[in-house]
């Protein structure tokens, strides 16, 4: 990839399980058609536009229409054959001198024909990749790329996703995944996270929210987007759903770091341990009935970043790649008896999710409980959840509390896929007592379930008001007095925010003061007293936070002030906990980009070499992969500026250097530049990073 591509480029891996979305009507119904799917993406402008050449690249302004429309590009002999690349799973010419880029793409499985039989090439189909053996269940095959038009992201910046698909063989119909299919994409994720950005999972909509929910609990210490996604309608058809579902989950992973395992469907990205099918001919055919969206798509992607899981824990990415098969799902009706629930739970079975009544009730019957005290006595792991698709188990109700007290574990609002896969998951741990999982099944992991509000702290039934929010301007705009003071001896002068309703203003007589009347425009007080107007809103005073808080945090952060990064952070954590109006910015104030730069707090901390505050972004979530305006991550800057300390944190925390880092040239000059001046720390530190150095004894 050159340097002009890649810095405006992010790229996605597709794993393709197979699915509705690749079948074609046959006589014995739908069936999956290999190939199917990368052909027909490659044949529409939408999702493969190599040379920028389709509507889709100049409609951005009238005038880029006008130049595209009167260029002869937008007939359909030009764009279809004169210009376009070649089906990258087919063989033949193409009409330029225009190489079709390839990607290294690793799996647990053969992908497509094994090396061996490459030579032979009538046994070789035009449309197979060659693949080859690497070391023990990995393999490896240069995979050919498409790339979309581009597209704007966070902030307005635009750029292309350039993506590749590992088409498994045979495509699976999703009532036949199986948990090692878990394990297989999971292991897949794991081989080529560190080459690209996100990552895309094609998948049959049956069993796609158990995909979903395993998924989320195997890829431990996630720090990329990962999107299940598939369709209800097959692309096949004319009138489908399925190049929304697909172009929607693209996007998101292509420009949103969401460090979460999701399901994206009509239009709207769920997180993927909270959502259950519930229809099997609607195009809404998926819903998160106890917890809210994280992304909207509409006119505008809205994120709703508040939800949005933060990787606080300094670990590198891992995929767990054990599932225990052990575990069963009991619906409980009416007449069900003692010796139903003790053949149930009869060997090999270690776990079962009990889909009880209501709010988490069952029959008093005394067989019954006996039998299920027996079982949790036993070892055996019990988790009730609620037959309803919307609510929690609670103990309100006697009957209800009967089965707590015969050993039974509430599980929350969690879903039955939730439940089952997370439970397979715990249980798959060897190091996890049978007590420590029970304990292990009410605590949230991923986000699985909602804490009931006896559990939470006071503070979060206490909404902070416009009192709190002007206290914590004043605050804000303290600290960046303090921070850009001339003089660091001198008292920094002090800031108050006054408020026209509350009592005993103190409004400072310093030149840096700020009062509300400044803040309002001076407005004429004898007039507000006349008309008696509306005093500022906790919104609005939220807003004015919101627009000053990334100042500052960026500000603090280049100074390595740790009490102004803590200050902010706690702002901030006080906010979400509270539940009210407060520090809304996207992505968090660890992530929140500069509007000039799009660099990160982090990418700050790595150019000044601000250790401490560095440890404190990570701490608060901040993303380890997150690329700036020219397409670099933090541990790139890291490095180049020769901050060894940091480099090591980076690296620990997940961090890999990549895309524009090493696909644009700037690793290999820097390195080659270190190893002609014989800089032994700057080799060292690029080696740390994950560079390709060879070592250069000093004497040479």
């Amino acid at each position: 990839m050159d340097l002009s591509r890649s810095s405006d480029e992010s790229k996605v891996l597709i794993i393709n399980t197979g699915g509705t979305i690749n079948m074609i009507f046959s006589q014995q119904g739908y069936v999956p058609e290999p190939y199917f799917l990368i052909e027909t993406l490659h044949s529409q402008h939408r999702f493969h536009d190599p040379l920028e050449e389709s509507l889709f690249s100049h409609s951005s302004s009238l005038e880029g229409y006008r130049r595209w429309s009167s260029s002869g590009k937008n007939t359909p002999t030009t764009s279809t054959f004169g210009s376009r690349e070649p089906s990258p799973s087919r063989g033949g010419e193409r009409a330029y001198p225009y190489q079709s880029l390839t990607l290294p793409v690793r799996s647990c499985r053969p992908i497509g024909i094994p090396e061996h039989l490459a030579p032979h090439t009538e046994k070789v189909l035009p449309r197979q990749p060659v693949c080859k053996k690497v070391s023990e269940d990995v393999y490896e095959a240069q995979l050919p790329t498409l790339v979309t038009p581009r597209s704007s992201g966070p902030g307005g910046n635009s750029k292309r996703i350039r993506y590749v698909i590992l088409e498994w063989h045979p495509m699976l119909d999703s009532s036949n995944i199986e948990i090692q299919d878990w394990i297989r994409i999971a292991t897949d994720i794991e081989l080529n996270y560190s080459n690209f950005d996100g990552f895309v999972i094609l998948h049959g909509t049956d069993t796609m929210a158990y995909t979903s929910s395993a998924l989320s609990f195997m890829l431990e210490d996630l720090g990329k987007t990962v999107v299940v996604t598939g369709a209800q309608i097959p692309m096949s058809q004319l009138r489908n759903d399925a190049v929304d579902n697909l172009l929607g989950a693209l996007v998101i992973a292509g420009h949103y770091i969401i460090p979460e395992c999701c399901l994206y469907f009509n239009h709207t990205l769920f997180r993927g341990n909270r959502v259950s099918k519930m229809s099997s001919y609607d195009l809404n055919a998926f819903n998160s009935p106890n917890f809210p969206p994280l992304v909207n798509v509409g006119i505008d992607i809205v994120v709703n970043w508040h939800d949005v899981l933060r990787q606080t824990s300094l670990r590198r990415f891992h995929s767990h790649r054990h599932m225990s098969p052990h575990v069963a799902t009991l619906r409980l009706f009416p007449g069900i008896t003692g010796s139903t629930i003790r053949a149930f739970v009869a060997p090999p079975t270690r776990g079962v999710v009990l889909e009880t009544f209501g709010a988490g009730n069952a029959p008093q019957r005394a067989d019954l409980v006996a039998a299920l005290k027996e079982a949790c006595d036993n070892g055996v792991v019990i988790v009730a959840i609620t037959q309803c698709s919307k609510g929690s188990v609670s103990d309100a109700y006697e009957t209800g509390r009967s089965l707590i007290q015969a050993g039974v574990v509430p599980g929350g609002d969690m879903t039955p896929e939730c439940a089952l896969t997370k439970l397979s998951y715990l249980l798959s741990k060897p190091e996890l007592s049978a007590a420590q999982v029970r304990a292990l099944i009410g605590t949230p992991l991923r986000g699985e379930l909602t804490l009931p509000e006896s559990t939470l702290p006071p503070s979060l039934s206490q909404p902070t008001g416009l009192d709190q929010s002007l206290d914590n301007i004043q605050g804000v705009l303290s600290q960046v007095v303090r921070l850009v003071s001339a003089s660091a001896a001198s008292r920094p002068p002090r800031i108050v925010v006054s408020d026209p309703g509350r009592d005993g203003v103190d409004v400072s007589s310093s030149a840096a003061a700020v009062s509300a009347k400044a803040a309002v425009g001076g407005r004429d007080e004898a007039a507000d007293k006349a008309t008696a107007p509306w005093s500022w809103t906790a919104a609005e005073a939220a807003s004015t936070e919101s627009a000053l808080f990334p100042f500052l945090v960026h500000l603090a952060v280049s100074r390595d002030d740790v009490e102004s990064v803590a200050f902010c952070l706690a702002a901030e954590a006080a906010a979400d906990q509270a539940g009210g109006p407060g520090v809304a910015v996207g992505g968090g104030l660890a992530n929140c980009l500069d509007a000039a730069s799009g660099r990160a707090p982090l990418h700050v901390a790595a150019l000044n070499g601000a250790m401490k505050s560095a440890e404190m972004l990570l701490e608060a979530g901040a993303l380890v992969h997150v690329r700036d305006g020219l397409g670099h991550t933090p541990l790139y800057y890291a490095a180049r500026q020769g901050h060894e300390g940091l480099v090591d944190l980076l690296v620990k925390a997940g961090a890999n250097l990549g895309g524009a880092d090493v696909e644009g040239g700037f690793v290999g000059l820097a390195v080659k530049k270190a190893t002609h001046a014989r800089d032994e720390h700057a080799l060292r530190v690029w080696k740390k990073a994950g560079a390709d150095v060879v070592h250069v004894p000093m004497n040479l």
